[in-house]
């Protein structure tokens, strides 16, 4: 006898605790958006687990209606690794900042994004520390003059999809929290892949980052300066759709779609490319040199980590039993102190 599920709607994703980011803030779109998404997924309250590390980002699993983990510093892909792989049944989110994930957080983020774990990364880029009050992140643009770097950043900043595409990463797409409708869409595509889904989202800190995006979410001149990633679609963009990206050997190009040159001759939008090689040329596509592609660089399926280590466990009790584990703990070499 099957079981019917009740309709789930967006409010039953909202917890009862007062939102406490800034007034303004970014992160009050993505939330939105995701308890929007969640209902879709046909999965029961009680099957998702949200698991965040520290940042503004990390406050999030407060806000869902839903298990959380509010874990430590950059490892909250470690801590939805040993929860996925004992509850593969789960439906898990790791939500994390550019800092988060990207300093103190790095390793942790390669390695899970390389095993295929299958989870969603979330990651909130503001190009700031916003929690501890405006130091320079990451991600920050060279020259970025903050409360840590008063002459102006000297780092080489690090580009989040190129970062997740050098791992290998299965799907892979950027959003901004601006385009909400664009964002729900691609929050949900995130959620429907079987693997580990990284989703870098523009997120603009009002406080002490105000306009790091605003090339791009500005209506005056966003559609000159982005460009949306549609599968088996050419690269086009601008106001009047009259520009496109085409290749110049190995090089992407900037052109005018002015008659000589048309639709056929621009690059044409593959997410499903095996190789990782065209998705990382698209990660670097950057304002103001060339406009920034939005949307899914690549969706790829590979076997999932959880899958294959609790294959692994399944085949050792088929072949030696369940195991004890008292008899474990006294086999091989032990003795006593007395």
């Amino acid at each position: 006898m099957s079981t019917i599920l009740p309709l789930l709607t967006a409010n039953d994703f909202a917890s009862d605790q007062e939102v406490r980011w800034c007034p303004g803030c970014g992160d009050y779109s993505i939330l939105k958006q995701m308890q929007k998404v969640m209902p879709t997924l046909g999965v029961p309250l009680e099957n998702v687990v949200f698991v965040s590390g520290i940042g503004c980002s990390s406050r999030f699993p407060y806000y869902m209606n839903t298990y959380g983990i509010h874990s430590i510093h950059g490892r909250a892909p470690a801590v939805a690794t040993g929860l996925k792989s004992t509850r593969p049944d789960l439906t898990v989110f790791v939500i994390t900042g550019d800092g988060d994930a990207l300093s103190i957080g790095g390793n942790h983020f390669l390695h899970v994004i390389r095993r295929n774990l299958d989870i969603n990364i979330v990651l909130f880029n503001n190009r700031i520390y916003g929690l501890t009050k405006g130091q320079y992140s990451p991600t920050s643009s060279e020259g970025h003059v903050t409360k840590s770097t008063p002459r102006g950043s000297i780092d080489h900043p690090l580009n989040p999809i190129s970062v997740a595409l050098a791992a290998e990463a299965t799907f892979v797409a950027r959003s901004i929290d601006f385009n909400t409708k664009h964002l729900e869409q691609t929050l949900q595509r995130a959620a429907a892949h079987k693997g580990t889904s990284f989703v870098e989202v523009y997120q603009n800190c009002n406080v002490f980052n105000d306009g790091a995006w605003e090339y791009a979410t500005d209506k005056s001149v966003k559609d000159d300066n982005v460009i949306e990633l549609v599968h088996g679609q050419p690269l086009i963009y601008g106001k009047n759709h009259d520009k496109g990206i085409r290749l110049k050997g190995l090089v992407p190009e900037t052109v005018k779609l002015d008659g000589d040159i048309s639709a056929e001759d621009l690059v044409c939008h593959d997410e499903t490319m095996e190789e990782p090689h065209y998705a990382f040329m698209l990660s670097r596509m950057r304002w103001p040199k060339m406009p920034e592609p939005i949307g899914v660089f690549r969706n790829v399926l590979r076997s999932t980590y959880n899958d294959d280590i609790n294959n692994q466990v399944a085949d050792a009790i088929a072949e030696q039993g369940t195991g004890d584990l008292d008899a474990l703990f006294h086999s091989g070499d032990t003795w006593e102190v007395h």
